[in-house]
């Protein structure tokens, strides 16, 4: 368990948090691609680490995010005008930048220099393949662009969507690092689901319900292997890279397209789970992509016109009694997607770790809370950057394989762990 003061420093990213600054220390997804989809579009409201900011694409094409409100009077700048290079106040005029800047207030002469004195807050944004990402750092700690795989293949590899979660993204996160609850949550999905059934691996899941944890510290997070019982005495390693603060790759299976999360906090009870299908070595499939746009694997549908899931607590995820005894699903809720964010939503908007009792299965999660402690506090404390920054840390892939008893996943599987231009993830 955490102690109260543990938890709240985890779990709150606003402005000056010290969590909030190790967030702020990294490129994080702000928006999809398709949300500023040409130039001169209307601009989008968003919060992020509980800021409210405006995303702006302008109509020379530049992206940005800046502080949603008028330096003026406070006005939502949602509801100005996308027009010449700036997004203009309706209420008296005055014109923002794409960084943020004051380039024209109409009632002051422009010989005096009043608007240049006018800067809004304002944070880079970039895309990325079908993601728009965000730097809310300070300039001179900026890192390097994101290398994760999935956004740097093709077009035809790929696959994002986000959905809205109530609740901290801790608790969600710390949901996309637990393999043993596929055993149990996700059983009736493994031999249904279009993106899931099929893969051999499915069946050690479902036999064995008592993983072994082994965690190992990567260059970038962890490696959390959890390993079940396969045939002639060898053991099934089903391997998650966790890498800080918020990335999770599920291990893959068979030739499916590997899915994956990151975990963005809107504000202290609220994030955004983003989710991504990808295949290292060719495109996915028609069925794939449909299947996704569907609401399978790790993927929802909507309610219409916003990004949150069609099942949510006001309609307590559609849950179906009938199908939870039939055992067609395990807990009576459909969709992998909604499985996991049902029960995690269910702990509350901040669970209370106060009250745990964690078992074996849970190494995986209390070193990512050390590592995030200790990581914060650093930063904070003596200015030391976080660890997952670099390109090295984000080449990573999750892997599936069947070792010998005696060969350690760390070592054996070295080599699976890491993206490899070309080849396929390692899978069962």
């Amino acid at each position: 368990m955490l102690r109260q003061e543990q938890n709240e420093l985890v779990t709150r990213t606003g402005p000056g948090t010290p969590m909030g600054q190790l967030f702020r220390s990294y490129w994080i997804p702000a928006l999809l691609a398709e949300e500023l989809p040409e130039d001169g579009c209307p601009p989008v409201r968003i919060k992020l680490l509980s800021e409210r900011l405006l995303a702006v694409r302008d109509s020379e094409g530049r992206y940005g995010l800046i502080d949603e409100f008028c330096a003026h009077r406070g006005v939502s700048l949602w509801f100005g005008r996308n027009e010449d290079g700036g997004i203009r106040c309706p209420y008296h005029g005055w014109k923002y930048d794409v960084t943020g800047q004051c380039v024209e207030v109409p009632s002051e002469p422009a010989e005096n220099g009043f608007c240049q004195k006018i800067k809004l807050t304002g944070y880079k944004l970039v895309k990325i393949g079908d993601i728009l990402w965000a730097y809310m750092g300070p300039e001179e700690s900026e890192p390097p662009l994101p290398e994760w795989e999935f956004a740097k293949v093709a077009p035809a590899q790929t696959f994002t969507s986000k959905r809205l979660q109530e609740c901290n993204w801790l608790q969600a996160m710390e949901g996309g690092i637990d393999s043993s609850h596929v055993s149990w949550l996700h059983r009736g999905a493994l031999n249904t689901d279009p993106l899931f059934k099929g893969a051999k691996g499915n069946q050690y899941n479902l036999k064995d319900a008592k993983p072994v944890f082994e965690v190992v510290e990567a260059p970038g997070g962890l490696y959390i292997g959890a390993r079940r019982n396969a045939e002639d005495g060898k053991y099934y390693w089903r391997i998650t890279p966790w890498v800080m603060p918020s990335f999770t790759m599920v291990p893959p299976r068979g030739d499916h397209p590997v899915h994956g999360h990151f975990w963005i906090p809107i504000d202290d009870e609220n994030c955004w789970a983003w989710s991504f299908d990808y295949h290292p070595t060719r495109a996915l499939t028609d069925h794939e992509r449909q299947a996704m746009l569907d609401g399978h694997g790790i993927h929802v549908t909507y309610v219409p016109g916003t990004y949150r899931p069609a099942a949510n607590k006001d309609n307590d995820y559609l849950m179906d009694r009938a199908a939870q005894k039939r055992g067609d699903t395990y807990s009576g809720v459909a969709g992998i997607a909604m499985q996991d964010a049902s029960l995690q939503e269910s702990m509350g908007p901040i669970v209370d770790r106060t009250k745990e009792n964690l078992v074996s299965t849970d190494n995986g999660i209390i070193m990512a809370r050390h590592r995030l402690v200790r990581a914060a506090k650093a930063l904070a404390e003596k200015g030391v950057l976080p660890p997952g920054r670099d390109a090295a840390h984000q080449r990573v892939r999750s892997a599936a394989v069947i070792l010998p008893p005696d060969q350690a996943f760390k070592d054996a599987a070295a080599e699976d762990l890491k993206v490899r231009e070309g080849v396929k993830q390692s899978s069962v």
